[in-house]
């Protein structure tokens, strides 16, 4: 594993981000003192630099896949600048000990805003707004902004960070892939993502190739939940019809109720979500064709809410799906830090 590492790292001769050795990252991080999260992947740890700039240490554990995330990782986010995804700044690899520095953003992932934690700062539906259209645009750079195209499969709450601004950064690229910008479908051997945020043709074969639309599907069921501030499926909910958003939100707004149950709100936010779930719906569409691209959906974001056509109604699974396909599908799930991040390898 670590000599497939170190032969990425030595072939990369235009490499930007600084290399540090273990006793450096010990250093940044008074002995790992300040432990900010962990999942799957390992620990991340707050650490300050040379610099004297305040940075975060994602410590990676033992790795699975032949050390293929941390070459995913510093292969797509170490060639890349853009206000809107997370800045790698440098690297450690010394024997088993693998690790990623990052700037550190003071305010946390946006999921815990998202769901209201208590003690968390509540968000403005303005803020969500401006928040959605960095997100959009941070993904539309990596489909469109570099040499390479580069499909992150792991959109979700959890992945996005907030600097002091509130400026969204698209982070964790653990399971992304790098495919030649004039690839529209990219060859997978197993489905990458996030249950809940996972694009369904990852899964299910007959409804289209794999693409970045896949990350516009994610990219849509975020946008839901952004718009909600509430977990798309959520069976703690008071009416039935509610339990899945996307599903109930749809047929308020085609009946021409606008109001969704929300108090406190005015009508700018009341356009605001309308827009927000619009534009989500669109993305979640089930056949990948059906969707926008990226650069689409900031121009859907942008515009007014007047402008905005609703979808067709989004299908969970196809409708014609036979029985025998069903059951090829095996779900091979490993943890991510907060919801279950899995391998979904499909029977071809």
């Amino acid at each position: 594993m670590y000599t497939n590492i170190e032969h990425f790292l030595h072939n990369d001769h235009n490499f930007g981000p600084i290399r540090y050795s273990y006793s450096d990252i010990k250093k940044m991080t008074n002995r790992f003192k300040q432990k900010l999260g962990e999942g799957g992947y390992g620990c991340v740890y707050k650490g300050k630099l040379r610099s004297g700039h305040f940075g975060a240490i994602k410590l990676l554990g033992k790795s699975k896949t032949n050390g293929q995330e941390f070459i995913s990782e510093v292969a797509t986010i170490g060639r890349i600048h853009h206000t809107n995804v997370v800045q790698l700044i440098g690297y450690c690899v010394e024997g088993s000990k693998r690790a990623l520095v990052y700037d550190f953003m003071p305010n946390g992932s946006l999921d815990k805003y998202i769901y209201s934690r208590e003690g968390s700062v509540r968000l403005s539906i303005k803020q969500m707004y401006e928040i959605s259209l960095g997100v959009a645009q941070g993904i539309e750079y990596l489909h469109q902004g570099c040499d390479m195209q580069i499909l992150h499969f792991d959109i979700k709450p959890h992945n996005i960070l907030l600097d002091h601004n509130f400026i969204p950064k698209v982070s964790d690229f653990g399971l992304a892939k790098l495919y030649p910008t004039d690839d529209s479908i990219v060859s997978l051997t197993a489905a990458r993502g996030t249950m809940g945020y996972i694009a369904p043709e990852l899964f299910y074969k007959n409804i289209g190739g794999v693409s970045f639309k896949a990350d516009v599907y994610s990219f849509g069921m975020l946008l839901m939940e952004m718009a909600s501030k509430r977990k798309n499926l959520n069976a703690m909910v008071e009416h039935l019809s509610q339990i899945y958003f996307p599903l109930w939100v749809y047929d308020q707004y085609s009946h021409g109720k606008d109001h969704l149950e929300m108090v406190d709100v005015t009508e700018e936010e009341r356009a605001i979500i309308k827009k927000m779930v619009i534009t989500a719906l669109w993305c979640i569409q089930l056949k990948p064709s059906d969707r926008p691209s990226m650069k689409k959906v900031i121009e859907m974001l942008e515009e007014d809410v007047e402008g905005l056509q609703i979808p067709p109604k989004p299908l969970l699974y196809p409708q014609e799906m036979p029985i025998d396909d069903l059951q090829q599908i095996n779900l091979n799930p490993t943890c991510s830090n907060v919801e279950l991040t899995c391998t979904l390898s499909a029977r071809s």
